[in-house]
């Protein structure tokens, strides 16, 4: 049963990459497609993860669909935001800094056509957060982090957890191989469309929100940290760029 576990969680994310990996492909040629693009990949996780919940005769409760335990929820997630941010943001002025320096050996690693941009922290200015703000709020809610949360975390990291239990818990947090490799499957998929390197640096907020879900049994949790971690970078872009 266990190792059935860990073939079924791979094979629902070799199929549901390949399947955005396909869409990826067709967006290029097909401007309806790209425009909903984010809606359609979400559709897919949220499709796969229902069809393995239904072959196992499982709800979605069952893969961390709910709220409860909402206090402890939202403090993990408080927490994660409180300690992981500031930390975050020095490093994403450094990292630019160094980037986008005269000559600077680490050069490629800076995204194309951000480095003219780049004010430093002598530039930083606080831009309107208006209503454009708040749709990307929810959009990030809604579209990127339930899906993903869902899929990788309720799904995939639910069932490497049931293949290779952890041998330890921190804070009630399994910490082991399930978490490893459920955070380096999440890491993966997000080069199903942009075959990107940078991509794979959410391995590391990867392990932060699998902890969240074994911790919780939820992944109410991971979906508040997870959208507003994007909607910080967003942020961050606006501030120093």
């Amino acid at each position: 049963m266990q190792s059935h576990d860990l073939k079924q969680a791979v094979i629902a994310f070799v199929q549901a990459t390949a399947m955005v990996a396909v869409l990826g492909i067709i967006a290029r040629f097909v401007p309806i497609v790209n425009s909903n693009l984010g809606a359609l990949v979400a559709l897919v996780f949220l499709g796969m993860t229902v069809h393995v919940a239904k072959k196992r005769s499982k709800d979605l409760v069952d893969f961390g669909y709910h709220t409860s335990p909402v206090l402890r929820s939202l403090v993990t997630a408080g927490l994660y935001i409180a300690i992981v941010f500031p930390i975050f943001m020095f490093g994403f002025v450094f990292f630019y800094d160094l980037a986008c320096a005269q000559g600077s050996a680490i050069a490629q690693m800076a995204p194309p056509g951000l480095c003219p941009r780049f004010l430093g922290w002598a530039g930083a200015h606080w831009p309107s957060l208006g209503m454009a703000t708040l749709e990307l709020a929810f959009v990030q809610v809604i579209v990127v982090a339930l899906p993903e949360e869902l899929f990788f975390r309720g799904l995939i990291h639910e069932l490497c957890e049931k293949a290779m239990p952890p041998k330890r818990r921190v804070l009630g947090g399994g910490i082991g191989w399930a978490l490893v490799i459920s955070s380096a499957l999440f890491a993966l998929g997000h080069l199903a469309v942009t075959f990107d390197a940078r991509r794979l640096a959410v391995f590391f907020p990867g392990l932060a929100f699998g902890w969240m879900r074994s911790a919780t049994g939820s992944i109410f949790a991971g979906v508040i940290a997870h959208a507003a971690s994007n909607l910080f970078i967003h942020i961050l872009q606006l501030i120093y760029f």
